[in-house]
């Protein structure tokens, strides 16, 4: 795996107030935290983050570049980013520490290729999970994992445990869930019932125009 280098800086103040004066110099509050070692407030420049690490898909190795001895060079994951509710902007970033010979447990995206054999059929390719744990070295953590749905017919599915997993990396699961499946068409059977509902509503329509001209005829009171 690719790592992502990224300068980061120790922080003194603490609080909403020291927060929103930081975020008013172009960085973003963090916190740098492990197994291993206690939580330190760190910084980040917003723009460094957003144009390396804000938008990445999956887990991504960090490399600190810092002018603080005990933060240069060590290596975490991104954990968590608190967005404002509004803006969209970044408030806050948890980074996580990760020993590289340790394995460690992550979630990884997965992209779905090749075109279902139900599809030929009028099926409809309906993911169902969107990514999945795996366990593996920091350094091993894929960027994404490939689903082929290729042999898929209607009502098919591929499990959790079907996934072929790349080197080195084992699938974590409790229950094989289906990941993607080919739902049968449904387009042919909203027109039937829309038609059904079409005849039902003539038929009730032409009703009481039949027994009016009958009562005509008759002479009798409609």
């Amino acid at each position: 795996m690719e790592e992502i280098t990224l300068s980061v800086d120790a922080r003194n103040d603490h609080g909403k107030g020291a927060a929103r004066r930081l975020r008013r110099t172009g960085k973003v509050p963090g916190v740098f935290y492990g197994p291993k070692s206690a939580p330190t407030p760190i910084s980040v420049d917003r723009k460094d983050f957003a144009a390396h690490v804000a938008n990445l898909e999956g887990s991504h190795l960090i490399r600190f570049e810092s002018p603080v001895a005990d933060l240069q060079k060590r290596v975490a994951l991104v954990r968590e980013v608190q967005h404002h509710p509004l803006t969209g902007g970044i408030l806050h970033v948890d980074f996580y520490e990760v020993d590289l010979t340790q394995r460690l447990t992550v979630t990884v995206p997965l992209h779905f290729i090749g075109r279902a054999k139900g599809v030929a059929d009028g099926g409809i390719v309906q993911p169902i999970l969107r990514e999945m744990e795996v366990e593996c070295l920091p350094t091993d953590i894929p960027q994404f994992i490939e689903v082929d749905v290729t042999a898929l017919s209607i009502h098919d599915a591929v499990h959790l445990a079907d996934v072929t997993m790349p080197a080195n990396v084992t699938a974590v699961f409790e229950t094989n869930e289906a990941v993607v499946t080919v739902l049968p068409p449904t387009v042919e059977e909203v027109k039937v019932e829309a038609a059904a509902e079409g005849v039902v509503a003539e038929g009730a329509a032409a009703a009481p125009a039949t027994e009016a001209k009958e009562a005509k005829e008759s002479g009798k009171p409609s």
